[in-house]
């Protein structure tokens, strides 16, 4: 019995009350949160710090208020959904600044093209997540600016849950075909716009899949609400419902 309960006491042990203060009091998602939420913010960065492996690469180095930096981050899209988003993967890699990815593709006709990415980030399906941590930094100096690289690669992990990267996490079957139907028109319409080379008001890199046009509106919610409500009133609606209230950060 004592063993449980010290099992029970470390996993429900939040973030030390003077690091949370200072990760919180730096975040600009945080400062407006409700009591509530932002408690279940804090156990939500806690767990993550346990159950989670932080690698810095290429000679970068975190401090422990950085991790707890990042563990926050990554736990925003999570405040309502719960712990059940970190399920499936175990490790975040964090390089300096962008990195370089190698990528390979075999045509219809077999020959198979290659070339580089530069990516901020980016998250394998039962794989790690990847950020820039002069991104995530860049996302915290300019909350309003409409990028958020950790909700952004957190939403694709949520995406997945359900075995299937396109678009959709795991939701009530009610609700599902509510979000499908209009997530899937106002992804059509942002493609239309992006190919006949009009300005849209979402970043028409949305517009290359559904699972990017799920992910790059999370970004949206997170850091440019009223774009996005202004442009896509029903997928705002949809994802208030997922995350909670957008934050007051512009």
């Amino acid at each position: 019995m004592r063993a449980w309960w010290q099992r029970l006491w470390r996993t429900s042990d939040p973030l030390p009350e003077p690091l949370w203060r200072e990760v919180a009091g730096a975040l600009p998602w945080t400062r407006a949160m409700a009591p509530e939420r932002r408690e279940r913010l804090r156990a939500l960065a806690a767990r993550f710090l346990r159950e989670k492996t932080i690698t810095p690469l290429a000679g970068l180095e975190l401090d422990g208020r950085q991790r707890a930096q990042l563990a926050t981050l990554c736990c925003l899209p999570l405040v309502e959904f719960g712990a059940e988003g970190l399920r499936g993967w175990s490790q975040l890699l964090v390089y300096p600044e962008a990195f370089r990815v190698r990528r390979s593709h075999v045509d219809a006709a077999d020959v198979v093209h290659e070339w580089e990415d530069e990516l901020i980030g980016e998250a394998w399906g039962a794989g790690p997540v990847i950020l820039s941590w002069a991104d995530v930094q860049a996302d915290i100096e300019e909350p309003g600016a409409g990028f958020c690289v950790a909700a952004h690669e957190i939403a694709h992990k949520l995406d997945v849950l359900d075995g299937v990267l396109d678009g959709t996490p795991p939701l009530p079957r009610a609700w599902q075909r509510e979000w499908a139907r209009d997530f899937q028109s106002a992804y059509d319409a942002l493609a239309d716009a992006a190919d006949a080379g009009r300005e849209t008001a979402i970043d028409p890199y949305a517009a290359d899949s559904p699972e990017e046009f799920f992910a790059v509106c999370t970004e949206y919610h997170f850091s440019d609400p009223r774009t996005l409500r202004a442009a896509m009133p029903a997928v705002a609606s949809h994802l208030e419902r997922l995350y909670g209230p957008a934050p007051a950060v512009g």
